[in-house]
């Protein structure tokens, strides 16, 4: 931040209502800025609202103003549904129609958490923008890097790989260098209601885990019968709809009678095709990438470590830069690489985001009939 007194700089604080976002505004108190504390309704809809583990909805409101009020500073709710149903739930929904299996918590931060509410924050006059994520962000020789965080079982870089350059210079992350144990024992010597409120699971705005269901609700025509192939071409069954599937499944094929387990290893939606194969078929060692996000822009091929799943442990790969895409050679191979999720580069030695890119097709997808 600037060389003002803490007192004189302005920080908002995205308070989602559970513990972690109220530390951090807790935490930017105790340090003595000027905190303004702000909560974007994102949906409104049924049991999300009392869900437990849920987010953005009317308990979780309540909550991020029952915090505020606590810690006195000022607090406002921005309904910011319309955006959120236009640039995720609707972009969630078309992805899985296009076979492919869509990552929404990137979307809200990249087209709405860190857009359109760093521009309020910056509108309120604020000199950052402070969130609850697990993440670090470091002032390297060429300005602000992002970095894992120091707690690697709650680390949230994979999620933010968008964010571009400009926007981590206005970002602070609290949390990075904490446990959440550490979080949580805050929260409860400050007295907060949230200290032991579950932490948001699944996707906030499904919450009863049934994704196909919100897409069919959304768009009806979205769940057209197909069928389901082998990798040799041959018609092993049908299925209702590409929208139930994802790359690396093996659950609700609705096939029997095979001699080894079955995984949907390719979705070919415009021919409304679910290819499945044995686990061996997963395995891929070319992905292909596009939109790349560069925090550390790179002009040719170089050696890192890529995640391909926000669970997966990172692993060794060489990447190669081509214009706004990128081609990623996994070393060893990786499994279950599916469209739609994000491919992350991180330093080979160090905890570094180099930046990523969205994964458009692997060498799975293009052996497979």
């Amino acid at each position: 931040m600037s060389a003002k007194p803490n007192h004189k700089q302005r920080v908002v604080v995205a308070m989602s209502g559970g513990v972690d976002s109220s530390v951090t505004a807790a935490l930017m108190v105790r340090q003595g800025y000027d905190v303004v504390g702000i909560t974007l309704q994102l949906y409104n809809h049924g049991a999300a609202i009392t869900k437990k583990g849920a987010c953005c909805a009317g308990q979780d409101i309540h909550d991020a103003r029952r915090v505020a009020q606590d810690l006195g500073i000022p607090h406002y709710v921005l309904d910011y549904e319309e955006r959120f149903r236009k640039a995720v739930i609707a972009d969630f929904a078309a992805a899985y129609q296009r076979g492919e299996t869509p990552i929404p918590c990137i979307r809200c931060n990249e087209r709405v958490k860190f857009a359109d509410l760093l521009t309020v924050a910056r509108d309120l006059g604020a000199n950052a923008l402070a969130t609850g994520h697990y993440v670090r962000r470091l002032e390297g020789a060429d300005g602000p890097e992002l970095h894992r965080a120091a707690d690697a079982s709650r680390d949230q870089s994979y999620f933010l790989f968008r964010t571009t350059r400009e926007q981590l210079a206005f970002l602070r992350f609290p949390l990075g260098d904490m446990q959440k144990s550490e979080v949580r024992a805050v929260a409860t010597e400050l007295g907060l209601a949230v200290a032991e409120k579950p932490d948001s699971q699944d996707i906030c705005f499904v919450p009863n885990g049934d994704y196909s269901s919100l897409v069919k609700r959304l768009d009806p025509d979205a769940a057209v019968p197909g069928d389901v192939l082998d990798l040799s071409g041959r018609v092993l069954g049908s299925h209702s709809g590409v929208i139930h599937f994802t790359v690396g499944q093996r659950k609700g094929l609705g096939l029997s009678g095979n001699g080894e387990p079955l995984f949907v290893v390719r979705i070919d939606a415009p021919r409304r095709r679910v290819v499945v194969g044995p686990r061996a078929a997963l395995h891929a060692r070319t992905i292909a990438l596009n939109d790349v996000n560069w925090l550390v822009p790179r002009s040719g091929p170089f050696d890192c470590l890529v995640k391909v799943r926000s669970t997966r442990p990172p692993v060794e790969a060489r990447v190669t830069p081509n214009g706004a895409d990128a081609l990623v050679d996994v070393i060893a191979g990786e499994e279950a690489v599916a469209p739609g999720q994000a491919c992350v580069f991180y330093e080979t030695n160090g905890t570094r985001i180099l930046g990523g890119g969205w994964i458009a097709a692997t060498d799975v997808s293009r052996a497979a009939a």
